[in-house]
């Protein structure tokens, strides 16, 4: 292959990684509309597998208020649990989204934000302000709740958990509101 042919098919390929990576402007729904297909809309959307396993639901936690919350006590609802941290853009961007589930989906659904290394003092204010109508676990220093759900390389990391308390969906990294309600309504 001569240089030049070199030189045009690594730039194809760089082109073809940016139009990946890099998705043409417009809605966020228009843009996700573009990038899944309804075959995949179908997909994701399907129950849990029947060799789904079940979450760790044994732990109990203290919440922002200093309340203790037992995971387990939300069996029977369809949980997500978000593991996150105040200083995660991707967490910051999915926090409107869950707000928005849990107000319309409060009846059969509970959203709980896993803070893996904030203080109490960070996560009063950021409640506050992001609006966050469901309840925030202190998750610094519960290295075994992350273990238990692990492995984890980055946040966010969001779990599904059907209503009998079995891990119905993982998301490593962020993923848009309309995936997450798709994959809510499949649950109830």
């Amino acid at each position: 292959m001569t240089t030049q042919a070199r030189w045009i098919s690594m730039l194809a390929a760089a082109a073809a990684l940016a139009l990946f990576m890099f998705p043409l402007a417009g809605t966020d729904a228009a843009v996700e509309e573009m990038l899944v297909s309804e075959e995949l809309k179908a997909s994701e959307a399907q129950t849990c597998d029947k060799d789904a396993k079940d979450a760790p639901l044994n732990y109990t936690m203290k919440d922002m208020n200093g309340v203790d919350v037992k995971l387990s006590s939300f069996k029977g609802k369809v949980i997500l649990l978000n593991f996150w941290a105040t200083w995660c853009g991707p967490c910051k961007a999915e926090i409107p989204g869950f707000v928005e589930l849990q107000t319309k989906y409060a009846k059969d659904l509970v959203v709980l934000g896993l803070s893996v290394d904030d203080t109490v003092d960070k996560l009063k204010p950021y409640a506050t302000q992001y609006k966050i109508n469901y309840p925030i676990l202190v998750g610094l220093g519960r290295e075994d709740v992350q273990d238990a759900y692990g492995p984890m390389w980055g946040i966010p990391v969001s779990f599904l958990i059907g209503r009998d308390g079995r891990i119905c969906k993982k998301h490593m990294g962020i993923a848009p509101k309309a995936q997450f309600e798709r994959e809510i309504k499949a649950l109830l």
